[in-house]
């Protein structure tokens, strides 16, 4: 068995940062020890199979992006990166483990779309992968399928307030699953917009004339979110449902769900790097059709309107629990292009599976947030929060051995044909320089990144088949 030793660097978690070694046998952390230690003999800095002289960096567990869709179909096309892409993609950035979504339209079967999902993935990823399971379809097979998935380690199910005639849930239908969730201790995700009234907005813009990128973000107001996030906190409170509210933009969805924290409500809210640093005005308003690169759902809000400052404050609070990056890249040729002319046509999505460590790093870089939170919402919180804790998100002997050691002192300049290893014709990332730099990367104990050189392969991640959320209050 293949021994590592990391030294001289500062291990962090989320209750502090101190000096320590890391042994790792296998694909397994073993030992912490303290500099100089003679606990285990010889000095393993001779006798390990592989050293990583880490002076002067952080040392920090592998990041788990809980929010990621490779190979999805959507509007028309299909996202950009495949699984064996993005996760080449995401182990550049730091991140060491995903979890993507398993995709039920209507008229399937959950269980035969979590299939097909597990076909698309094997033997592809180059770090680990868990599935969520989105509901397309709520009925009665579909409630009885998704017990079928918690024996399966698939255990959060994703349902939707907006895409009326494609992914769409109606009240009732949000009600049962949300009933079907509680029974099973399953969390439930939502996409959190009123979708029907988001429609008749799309409409009544496409029809005055107003089509460019920058009416994509108008036309989903923050009302419409705060609204949605409500009504779900509601229908979660009445069927005892733990609630997990994805890619929050606007800072009234997230007092809805601070007061529902406050109270002891098991509601969490998860962010994205796009939304605390891109802006209706300065993106979705870019001049021509460069807008439509940053046209997502929810969208990119208003800087004027204070929804970037409010959400670095909720972050440091704790009531932001996750940053994860919903990467779901188009490129611009053939895909963000089949909207010139009709904002609604452009198929919703960003890539940045492999910015989120750096992006949120410069928020440490800046005093927006400590380095013990950017390892708590990039790391430790998603692995709790979806069920692979301890054996993802923290570095402690019988963990997988996925380690990222981190420059603070180094710097990453972020754009396409830069640091930009996703399959896309652009990087909504342009021109970003980030104090800070990913030297190299463990998954299970294999040096996939180091000294700007990869040497990861597809096949080298495995399915984490998931326990229920261990994060809830």
């Amino acid at each position: 068995m293949s021994t590592v030793f990391i030294h001289g660097g500062t291990v962090v978690s989320t209750t502090g940062a101190q000096p320590l070694d890391i042994l790792v046998e296998g694909e397994t952390i073993v030992a912490l020890l303290h500099p100089g230690s003679t606990a285990l003999g010889a000095d393993l800095r001779t006798t390990a199979d592989t050293v990583v002289d880490a002076t002067g960096k952080y040392v920090i567990p592998g990041g788990v992006d809980g929010h990621t869709h490779m190979q999805m179909p959507f509007g028309g096309t299909e996202a950009s990166d495949t699984f064996e892409t993005g996760t080449r993609a995401a182990a550049w950035g730091g991140t060491t483990t995903i979890v993507d979504f398993a995709v039920q339209k209507p008229g399937e079967r959950v269980q035969d779309t979590l299939e097909l999902w597990h076909r698309k993935a094997a033997g592809q990823c180059a770090i680990d992968y868990g599935f969520h399971q989105i509901v397309g379809e709520v009925n009665d097979e579909s409630l009885k399928g998704m017990a079928e998935l918690v024996s399966e380690g698939v255990t959060s199910f994703k349902l939707f307030m907006a895409y009326p005639g494609v992914f769409y849930s109606d009240d009732g239908r949000i009600l049962r699953a949300m009933q079907t969730a509680a029974d099973l201790g399953a969390l439930l995700m939502m996409h959190a917009e009123n979708g029907i009234a988001i429609d008749v907005l799309v409409a009544q813009s496409v029809a005055r004339g107003d089509t460019a990128p920058y009416f994509h973000g108008t036309s989903r107001p923050w009302q419409l979110e705060e609204e949605a996030t409500h009504r779900a906190i509601m229908l979660a409170e009445l069927t005892g449902a733990p609630l997990y509210v994805v890619h929050v933009s606007a800072r009234q969805a997230l007092e809805q769900i601070a007061v529902a924290r406050g109270r002891g409500q098991n509601v969490f809210a998860e962010t994205c790097p796009q939304y605390l640093y891109l802006s209706l005005e300065e993106q979705l308003g870019a001049p021509g059709f460069e807008g439509a690169k940053w046209v997502c759902s929810t969208p990119l809000r208003a800087r004027a309107e204070g929804h970037q400052d409010a959400l670095w404050r909720y972050l440091r609070t704790g009531d932001v629990t996750t940053v994860s990056t919903d990467h779901c890249p188009f490129c611009m040729k053939d895909q963000k292009e089949m909207g010139r002319g009709d904002f609604s046509k452009i198929p919703n999505g960003i890539g940045g599976v492999e910015h989120r460590m750096d992006l949120m790093f410069q928020g440490v870089a800046k005093g927006l947030i400590s380095l013990e939170r950017w390892v708590q919402v990039c790391c430790t919180a998603p692995a709790r929060m979806f069920g692979m804790y301890p054996r993802k998100g923290v570095i402690a002997p019988g963990a997988d051995a996925d380690i990222v050691v981190y420059d603070p002192k180094g710097h990453t300049s972020i754009g396409y044909g830069k640091t930009h290893h996703m399959n896309m014709d652009h990087s909504a990332w342009e021109g970003f320089e980030i104090d800070g730099h990913v030297d190299t990367v463990l998954s299970r104990g294999r040096i996939v990144v180091d000294g700007g050189s990869y040497h990861g392969s597809a096949g080298h991640g495995r399915f984490v088949k998931r326990e229920l959320s261990q994060n809830l209050l």
